[in-house]
């Protein structure tokens, strides 16, 4: 196939028509002064100018081209069309250049640079039936300042810009350069509009370059404003009344109830939204200057709250006389309400790479504003049935789970101590508090009730920081039913039995998010989250030992103590055209470790690896712990899925992701990781321990995937193959891509 596409994109010298030749692309050859700087990247600056743009080639061919031509035959089959549409360039000839309009085009970029009186020629540079074109210009010393003044202006803006002077970045004997012209012109307005200036715009003022006093390329630059500027523009605003419109409708008349606080006017026909609560969410002030900072802050802390749908703050002229100091605004705020009773219901077929399907339902009611403070409340119930699809050793093992969970979020800081107003710029943090209970049952296994309960902070630092603290973290666990199986895998296995018995976790967790994955229009875009867990360090001062050398239990249960740290960094690199294309890399690193009451960390907080979002070409919890394999050890096989779990996790993955055609996007990717023990598990004779050869000891997999994404939501399908099985060291057959044996992976959302 491709010696038939070099063959094909060779020949097309054989479609170009007669009188014409094909334009290959321009050369610049830059002939410039002793003291133009930074020359590399005036070059790259031009070269973005010339136009038109060559015919793309690929490892030297022209495939869009030659399927052009193919295409305009009159007869052509379907595959020729396809690859048109998909690939297919029009041919760019010699005669679409025009060589006036691209020098004129380069003259004028090098003036908006200081570069007065270039010469620029240019002649085409034929062969056969090619043609390109050699671009030559001569670049002079360029201008440069020696001063900058303020011209007279009227008070008081006269004195702001003077002081605004103080902070500019021109330098004396910097080139003249249009675009930083442009860039302090916009400096100026914004930082006026901040000092108050509600009705001025960069527009009004204008840069005067003046080189008549002379003869060595300097100029004396001066700024002003522009003639028949309205004095309006030229004062600042104060804002004098600010009114709150907390149940606003398109369709609402005029309110009845006006309430005021904290020099605010709330208007409500009923009391929908404290104004007690609401009013921390607002910075703006009444007898402050204009701020669109203030405004901006205030609309993004009333967005966060999570019970309005739009926010809208219009400012309004008063009708008074304007004096020489300032004019006065009024602000007007208008919040729209979510609905405030929702329900969700969700139907879904779930499906698990460690072979278990079925269908789950969950059922979710939500009341938004609660006590009329933003408060949200969210009751969840789920039931979930699996059954294990394929035949072998685990057939016939099911599962039945029922879920309640309750949570309730605060859109505040709830605490003993009081925080001053000001003291979170960015956004106020909300106080969350849950409580969940769920029950479990496992066919030929155990019956396993849990129940859990939180509390904690989450708050937004900034636009790409969050930290979550969750000072408080309780969850029970309760082992019951068990059958003589599962009590027989117990009694193989002290490490599995001892995660099983610690029931009691009391603890506290914190994360740091670094998440700049939501600003799709950079092409370098970092996550990093961090996320440490300590259990069992509170209680441990009322705890009681109930036998010497047992472990100690509170309230008459075992508990655990242990600690975890986990990092998770990720990078993606975006490309092509509308940054389509996407090179996605993510490692992580985890690490638990058990003490004090505990000689193992429990089994719920313990890691695993293999599945759709670790290393796809492992189901999940079949890759390690480290060696391990289970036909060397006398488990059974209906305990695999509990056994294969460490306390240390290392993972890496690259992924490159690119469109297919409309919402279907394909995917390339490797993945490699593992888990280990720090401390040996006996059943597993060493072979699960961490060591300075874990990188030999990494599951390794490839695979390809398809996506199918719709406004965000993505469904994700993934085959892949392992190509390096740290289980089969010992056989010296680790080293062996099993691409007859692939895994398929189905899940929602992307993998990282």
């Amino acid at each position: 196939m491709l010696l038939i596409l070099f063959l094909g994109s060779c020949s097309i010298q054989k479609f170009i028509p007669e009188n014409e030749r094909l334009y290959t692309g321009a050369n610049l050859k830059i002939e410039a002064d002793s003291t133009v700087q930074n020359l590399s990247n005036l070059r790259e600056d031009l070269k973005t100018l010339i136009t038109p743009k060559p015919n793309s080639k690929f490892l030297g061919m022209y495939i869009g081209l030659f399927y052009y031509y193919k295409n305009q035959k009159e007869k052509t089959n379907f595959i020729n069309r396809w690859l048109f549409k998909k690939l297919g360039q029009k041919p760019v000839y010699q005669s679409d250049v025009d060589e006036l309009e691209v020098k004129k085009i380069l003259r004028n970029r090098l003036e908006n640079h200081g570069f007065f009186y270039s010469s620029i020629s240019s002649n085409f540079i034929e062969k056969k039936k090619k043609a390109s074109i050699m671009y030559r210009i001569k670049v002079p010393a360029p201008y440069k300042m020696a001063t900058y003044k303020i011209d007279s202006m009227m008070m008081p803006i006269y004195n702001e810009i003077k002081k605004l002077k103080a902070t500019s970045p021109f330098k004396k004997d910097m080139r003249f350069d249009l675009n930083s012209l442009k860039f302090e012109r916009q400096r100026l307005n914004s930082e006026l509009k901040e000092k108050g200036y509600y009705n001025f715009n960069d527009d009004f003022l204008i840069f005067e370059a003046d080189t008549n006093q002379y003869k060595n390329k300097k100029f004396d630059l001066f700024l002003s404003l522009k003639a028949n500027v309205p004095r309006k523009s030229t004062i600042p605003y104060k804002v004098q009344r600010i009114n709150v419109y907390p149940n606003y409708s398109l369709n609402d008349s005029v309110a009845i109830l006006e309430t005021r606080f904290k020099n605010k006017s709330y208007y409500q026909d009923a009391i929908k939204f404290k104004p007690t609560y609401l009013d921390e969410f607002i910075t703006l002030k009444e007898g402050d200057f204009y701020s669109p900072m203030a405004s901006k802050t205030t609309s993004r802390r009333l967005s966060t709250i999570g019970t309005y749908k739009y926010v809208n703050i219009q400012y309004k002229e008063l009708d008074t006389i304007i004096k020489d100091s300032a004019g006065s605004l009024e602000a007007n705020i208008f919040l729209s309400p979510l609905t405030k009773r929702a329900v969700r219901v969700a139907l879904q077929a779930v499906t698990k790479s460690n072979n278990f399907a079925g269908p789950e339902l969950e059922i979710t009611t939500s009341n938004r504003n609660l006590f009329k403070g933003g408060e949200t409340l969210n009751i969840s119930a789920n039931i979930g049935y699996e059954t294990q699809l394929t035949s072998g050793d685990n057939t016939g093992l099911s599962s039945l789970g029922l879920g309640l969970k309750g949570s309730l979020i605060f859109p505040r800081v709830i605490t003993p101590f009081s925080i001053k107003e000001d003291f979170f710029e960015y956004s106020i943090p909300k106080t969350k508090m849950s409580l969940g209970l769920t029950y479990l049952n496992r066919s030929q296994l155990y019956t396993l009730l849990s129940g859990s309960a939180n509390f904690g902070y989450l708050w937004n630092a900034n636009k790409y920081i969050t930290y979550e603290f969750n000072p408080i973290t309780i969850n029970y666990v309760r082992l019951s039913n068990s059958t003589p199986e599962f009590e027989e895998i117990l009694s193989n296995n002290s490490f599995l039995q001892r995660s099983f018995n610690q029931q009691f976790i009391s603890g506290l967790t914190f994360s740091f998010t670094y998440n700049e994955m939501l600003d799709i229009t950079k092409p370098h875009q970092f996550y990093l989250q961090s996320t440490i867990d300590i259990a069992g360090n509170s209680i441990s001062l009322f705890d009681k030992e109930k036998k010497l050398g047992e472990p100690k239990q509170f309230l008459g249960l075992e508990y655990a103590q242990y600690a975890k740290v986990d990092i998770d960094a990720r990078y993606h690199f975006n490309f092509g055209k509308t940054n389509a294309q996407t090179i996605a890399a993510r490692i992580f690193a985890g690490y638990g470790l058990a003490y004090g009451n505990s000689d193992v960390v429990p089994f719920a907080k313990q890691y695993f690896s293999g599945g759709p979002y670790s290393v796809r070409a492992f189901n999940i919890r079949s890759l390690g712990p480290g060696t391990y394999s289970e036909d060397t050890t006398n488990v059974q096989p209906i305990g695999s899925f509990f056994d294969k779990t460490g306390n240390v996790r290392l993972e890496a993955n690259i992924e490159y992701r690119f469109p297919i055609y409309s919402f279907f996007k394909g995917a390339i990717f490797v993945d490699a990781g593992n888990v280990w023990n720090t401390v040996a598990n006996p059943i597993f004779e060493g072979k699960d321990t961490f060591s300075s050869n874990f990188i030999n000891e990494l599951g390794i997999g490839a695979g390809i995937g398809l996506r199918i994404e719709v406004q965000g939501f993505v469904l994700r399908f993934d085959l892949a193959a392992p190509f390096h099985n740290p289980a089969f060291i010992e056989q010296g057959t680790n080293w062996n891509f099993r691409i007859d044996e692939p895994v398929f992976n189905f899940a929602i959302g992307y993998s990282f």
